[in-house]
């Protein structure tokens, strides 16, 4: 169980060991390709000459963390605001978790209690909170009691509705193709 995205391979390895960068990933996982947001931690790293733990980050000079999040290519297409989540959950990880992410859900009581944790940062609506936990569960063996159950849809084995069901090329076009038809089906709800 791992996660295998179309991304450099010093990328997936940075995701696959630290918490953190699959934390920065999933916060940066909207309105940007997701090659985009998953491989923004290790240029984050890069830029920043080595890789920076929560506290760093909480505790970084906002202006010039916007700099590094706006230095070209840019890690997202909103690096202000992005910037400042990151830099929001950052803040929460050390207050509440002692600045280690991974507490957020290997300390969590069952799969609703870490839903609910993960809920609570900022950014991680109901959807994007069980995309996550299902990420976690699938590939990272993240299991704790009932978490298919707490992450819908999401959790469900052999479906292709997330960044948590890629595992290959294959995999990645059946989850872009299900990303498309939810939109299409979106907008011709609202014609």
């Amino acid at each position: 169980m791992t996660l295998s995205l179309p991304i450099e391979a010093e990328a997936n390895e940075l995701l696959r060991r630290s918490p953190l960068a699959l934390l920065v990933a999933m916060i940066l996982d909207q309105q940007v390709p997701l090659e985009r947001a998953f491989s923004a931690p290790y240029d984050l790293t890069r830029r920043l000459g080595h890789e920076p733990d929560a506290r760093e980050l909480a505790d970084f000079d906002p202006e010039k963390l916007i700099e590094v999040f706006a230095q070209r290519p840019a890690l997202h297409r909103f690096p202000k605001a992005m910037a400042a989540r990151v830099q929001q959950v950052c803040r929460i990880v050390v207050d509440r978790y002692a600045g280690d992410p991974a507490r957020i859900w290997t300390e969590a009581a069952d799969g609703a209690a870490a839903l609910a944790r993960i809920s609570e940062l900022p950014g991680f609506g109901k959807q994007k909170a069980q995309i996550f936990l299902a990420l976690l569960g699938k590939r990272y063996g993240v299991d704790p009691a009932g978490w298919r159950e707490a992450t819908g849809e999401y959790g469900r084995e052999g479906a292709h509705v997330s960044v948590a069901d890629i595992v290959d090329e294959d995999s990645l076009v059946r989850v872009r193709e299900h990303k498309q038809q939810m939109k299409a089906a979106a907008k011709a709800a609202k014609t």
